[in-house]
């Protein structure tokens, strides 16, 4: 039996009220944790094409499923209630390649 791709989450954040997004980021890490969630890369970013943002967040999950019960999730739903008004983001999940 093969094991599902990892998952990717992809955030790109530009934070506009610090004060308010230390919130976020002070009950967000109970929620990666539940699910598994490894951070590979998190902070300032080099923009080379598109929009400019200030952070760049990659957190790489077991599977999709896992990214998507971690977004979906009463503690994930608790931190974005934290970080609304507090900054622009975009976030995506993506799919790894699997073995090659």
């Amino acid at each position: 039996m093969t094991k599902p791709p990892k998952a990717y989450w992809i955030a790109n954040v530009t934070v506009t009220d610090p004060d308010a997004y230390q919130g976020y980021q002070a009950i967000a890490p109970d929620a990666f944790r539940k699910f598994g969630a490894r951070f590979l890369a998190r902070g300032e970013a080099e923009t080379l094409e598109g929009q400019d943002w200030q952070r760049r967040v990659i957190i790489e999950f077991d599977s999709m499923e896992a990214a998507r019960a971690c977004y979906a999730s009463e503690e994930y739903r608790a931190a974005r209630a934290k970080r609304a008004g507090a900054c622009e983001a975009d976030i995506a999940l993506i799919e790894g390649l699997g073995a090659v």
